[in-house]
């Protein structure tokens, strides 16, 4: 599309030029600032006045919200009299105060609603002064040149918090209202297109998840033999296997069964960096185990946590959080440590194939049973005894194999599927972005798509 035919320059580096007629101003003249509630979760209830947290903001439901349409826990008519000023109107802004990376840090959302609101705990309300186009300026706060500023503000600080001032002293390039509102517009247009396309991707990534698993699934449960007898496991998410295969539990397979170094054995001052790695659960993706460089221990530490040490064909569970998050160890994590969260199995490999086993444990009924057999405490909390309870299928060793041969191959064809669909969606993403760039800072003039001409 075509420029504007008169540009400025904005005295901002990050930003350059801006169309002659915009006008600069910092955030302190658009918004007026204040605090949401200051309430904790145990004041939320199911009925009353809705309210927006700032996990809401954060993960849920983007630049713009809507109560009749976004569910929201509430809070009791009582803080209508005790509480008024946090009470939202139509338009007005409600910003996280906290995130826990640099890249949420000026997370936002409005309101798209007459209903009433309030703005809950861990948040801060702008309000706009003048008769502003909230949309537009949700497109324009939600873009990358205006996060930036935020960002870089906050660089370095180990709490990702926003503060009323850091917020003041944003800059903000408006253009007149009808142009605003003809952007916003000729955005909704244009982004719903886009976000139908990525919704369609999205779909078809949930598909191939879904392909995946219950390939995966049948193999390990069923074998590859489709004329072979069957006979019922007597266990409920296993339910028929072939009848020559073996139901044990995981405990009769192992050589050992082994919790990581406790808290009281390894300290976070011993941590360094590029020393050897020690594998905790968000060090485990896909089946594989990664090398977080920052948390690795010297020689010293290795030589008294030698017990934990990693070889080759060990199976690292994690203790908390996702239950059945696995990884398998490879020639090259051999020699790591196993962390204070994982735990590390180790099998008899003349009965279980490492790769076979690492498949069955993807299956969705092992990672339910761990949960389910796993509560006691506020959270869920692996150990070896509940690990080694868990019930496993034990074909011959050489089927073991077949299978895994198997599905290496097939689920590495689904693989190859969706990373290119992972690529086009990532490309809809960034082509949405830029757009929304390109519009809010004036590097393309929509005005004759808009029918707006300017003032």
């Amino acid at each position: 599309m075509k420029r504007y035919p008169h540009y400025k320059d904005s005295g901002i580096a990050w930003l350059g030029e801006v169309p002659q007629h915009w006008e600069l101003l910092k955030a302190r003249y658009v918004f007026s600032f204040s605090k949401g509630l200051t309430i904790t979760k145990e004041h939320l209830q199911d009925e009353g006045i809705p309210c927006i947290n700032y996990g809401e903001i954060h993960s849920k439901y983007g630049v713009e919200f809507n109560p009749a349409v976004h569910s929201l826990k509430c809070v009791s008519e009582d803080f209508l009299e005790k509480y008024p000023e946090c009470l939202l109107n139509y338009g007005d802004f409600v910003f996280a105060d906290t995130s826990e990376d640099i890249k949420g840090a000026g997370n936002f959302s409005f309101l798209n609603s007459n209903q009433r609101t309030f703005a809950g705990y861990h948040t801060i309300i702008g309000r706009l002064k003048q008769n502003w186009s909230a949309k537009f300026i949700a497109y324009l706060m939600d873009s990358q040149d205006f996060r930036q500023q935020i960002q870089i503000t906050i660089k370095g600080v180990k709490v990702f918090s926003i503060t009323q001032a850091i917020l003041k002293d944003a800059v903000l390039w408006l253009p007149p209202l009808l142009e605003q509102q003809a952007i916003a517009a000729w955005l909704d247009g244009k982004t719903a297109q886009i976000d139908a396309l990525i919704r369609r991707k999205q779909t078809l990534l949930e598909k191939l998840a879904e392909k995946r698993g219950a390939l995966i699934s049948h193999a390990v449960t069923k074998g590859l033999n489709p004329a072979a007898a069957m006979k019922d496991s007597g266990v409920a998410w296993l339910g028929e296997v072939p009848q020559h295969w073996e139901v044990s539990k995981l405990a009769y397979l192992s050589e050992s069964l082994q919790t990581g170094p406790f808290g009281s054995q390894l300290h976070a001052n011993e941590y360094i960096e590029n020393g050897t790695p020690l594998i905790n659960p968000a060090d485990i993706a896909g089946g594989e185990i990664l090398e977080n460089i920052k948390i690795t221990v010297d020689e010293d530490v290795v030589k008294r946590l030698s017990r934990h040490k990693l070889e080759l064909g060990d199976i690292v569970i994690a203790r908390r959080g996702e239950m059945g998050r696995v990884g398998l160890v490879r020639a090259r994590n051999v020699g790591w440590l196993c962390g204070t969260g994982s735990l590390r199995a180790r099998f008899n490999k003349e009965l279980l194939n490492p790769e076979f086993l690492l498949y069955q444990f993807g299956i969705g009924g092992v990672a339910e049973w761990l949960s389910l057999h796993s509560v006691g405490s506020t959270m869920d909390n692996l150990n070896t005894s509940i690990l080694g309870r868990l019930p496993i299928v034990v074909p011959s060793l050489s089927e073991q194999q077949s299978i895994a041969a198997f599905l290496d191959t097939e689920t590495a064809r689904i693989d190859a599927q969706r990373q290119a669909v992972e690529k086009a969606l990532a490309k809809l993403q960034e082509y949405r972005s830029a757009l929304i760039s390109h519009a809010v800072t004036g590097k393309i003039d929509i005005r004759q798509s808009a029918a707006v001409k300017e003032s």
